[in-house]
């Protein structure tokens, strides 16, 4: 399946990884997004265009016991939109989840779309 990408970001923002799997029976994205919580993310379905945005806020704390020294944890906004292969996906039935620092979507396949076991013709 060809899955086309697109990246829309500025020259200060990074790009998470992303893995695209197919089984039979659906899509899976997997976003490789260590350090955020599920309530940074927004996952949008706009006809065949699914946009995964995040834009986690820098935090700038006053800590007590010293100042950095250095610091390279960041998180910054990104977008990343797939287009989706015409009219495949199942849009009710589509979840996300946040865990271990992957989010990852499930697109469940159209019934119709799905492949169909290979049968045996009878000749009448």
């Amino acid at each position: 399946m060809d899955w086309t990408n697109s990246n829309f970001a500025d020259m200060n923002s990074t790009l998470p990884a992303v893995n695209v799997k197919e089984s039979d029976d659906e899509y899976v994205i997997e976003v490789a997004a260590p350090g955020l919580s599920k309530d940074d993310f927004k996952v949008d379905l706009d006809n065949d265009r699914l946009t995964i945005s995040s834009e986690k806020q820098e935090e700038n704390k006053t800590e007590e016991n010293g100042k950095y020294t250095q610091r390279e944890f960041r998180y910054q906004a990104f977008q990343r939109t797939f287009h989706l292969p015409g009219n495949t996906v199942e849009s009710e039935k589509i979840a996300a989840k946040y865990k271990d620092g992957i989010l990852c979507v499930t697109l469940p396949k159209r019934e119709e779309v799905k492949p169909k076991p290979a049968k045996q013709i009878k000749i009448s």
